[in-house]
């Protein structure tokens, strides 16, 4: 069946527009002006921590802007391509144009996705936690899967990472592990993530060779930033100091550099053990626990607002199963999205059902 190349590019550029208005790109442009000008001072680097994110959010922006204009003048580029292969009637340049469009309907529907991000902490960078949950050394295991496809993902995209804490269990795989993804948007993308897994398979671990079901828990979290006011005092935070340890609980090192923080009006419990010192390992607790709290702070005024209109919001909480017999495919129960390649998702090709959960959460709160 012959590709009706005029709707398909009249469609394109019509989502293109979309997306130019909803980007602002003159309020875009502007930004980067002021974040240029804030670059070139003299005296940026006396602060640090405020020059990094100056030079991180225009960084951010310039490859924002250049995604949208290169889409725009894709779109421009295939318009010509089709028509010199339709005047010439040139099978090859059509076949080009073909193989063009595909590649352009993904981009546009990757930036389509983006635009989708405009929550108030949409734009931070993300805290991930991952934790064994029922189903013994297989969770464990489980839990060390997940971590490693969430890295893998980042490092397809070149995003910068941070393991700031894993908690080895006994016999294999991971208690815990907390890690950062250093990137602007990167809370926006990885929250519909947060939940239940579930994994099915053959147990490497069961020497019957039985089927197990297995669960780990994820968590994603804003890291905060300066003008979030998350202010703890002292005396509402208890510190345990204890020695880290490695895979199969072995000892790493032979000072107490290892800490438990709790924060005693909420419970909230964060340990930390990936840095060398004592000092480095409390600031790296006392920033997730901010976070945390930050999340928590949020949740109370949603749950507010909902009071207020007189309803609840109300997600499940199991959303991915990944089903490695006796058949193999990951379904999230959300969005109904699914894929056969296993091997590919536990690899980090997970942006399939990031694009989805994203729309997903998007329509539900439309609809709330």
């Amino acid at each position: 069946m012959a590709v009706d190349f005029q709707a398909e590019i009249r469609e394109l550029r019509s989502t293109v527009e979309s997306i130019q208005q909803v980007s602002d790109l003159d309020k875009l442009r502007a930004d980067i002006a002021d974040l240029e000008q804030q670059s070139a001072a003299p005296d940026l680097w006396d602060d640090p921590d405020a020059a990094q994110q100056v030079t991180s959010r225009l960084s951010h922006l310039n490859a924002e802007l250049a995604r949208i204009d290169s889409v725009a003048s894709r779109v421009d580029d295939l318009e010509v391509l089709v028509q010199m292969g339709e005047e010439e009637a040139d099978a090859d340049t059509l076949a080009e144009a073909e193989t063009e469009l595909t590649s352009l309907r993904k981009a546009v529907g990757e930036l389509e996705v983006r635009t989708l991000l405009n929550g108030e902490l949409d734009q931070r960078e993300a805290l991930v936690t991952i934790r064994a949950e029922a189903g013994g050394v297989d969770a464990a295991d489980f839990a060390e899967m997940l971590m490693r496809m969430y890295l893998r993902w980042a490092e397809r995209h070149s995003y910068p990472t941070e393991v700031m804490d894993t908690s080895y269990a006994e016999e294999a795989g991971l208690k815990s592990a907390t890690f950062a993804v250093h990137v602007p948007y990167a809370y926006g993308t990885l929250q519909v993530e947060q939940g239940t897994h579930r994994l099915v398979r053959i147990s490497p671990f069961d020497n019957q060779g039985r089927r197990q079901t297995s669960f780990a828990g994820v968590e994603v979290l804003p890291v905060t930033e300066s003008t979030d006011h998350v202010d703890i005092p002292e005396s509402e935070i208890k510190v345990d100091v204890f020695r880290s340890s490695g895979p199969g609980g072995q000892s790493v090192n032979t000072t107490d550099s290892a800490v438990r923080m709790t924060h005693i009006p909420t419970g909230i419990v964060v340990s930390m053990q990936n840095e060398k010192s004592q000092i480095q390992n409390r600031a790296a607790a006392l920033k997730v626990l901010q976070s945390r709290l930050l999340q928590v702070r949020k949740a109370e005024e949603r749950a507010a607002m909902d009071a207020l209109k007189g309803e609840g919001s109300s997600w499940g909480n199991q959303m991915r199963s990944y089903v490695l017999h006796p058949y193999q495919m990951v379904k999230d129960l959300r969005t109904d999205h699914e894929v056969g390649n296993t091997t590919g998702v536990f690899d980090g090709d997970i942006d399939g059902f990031l694009e989805a959960g994203i729309r997903w959460k998007r329509t539900a709160e439309r609809a709330e």
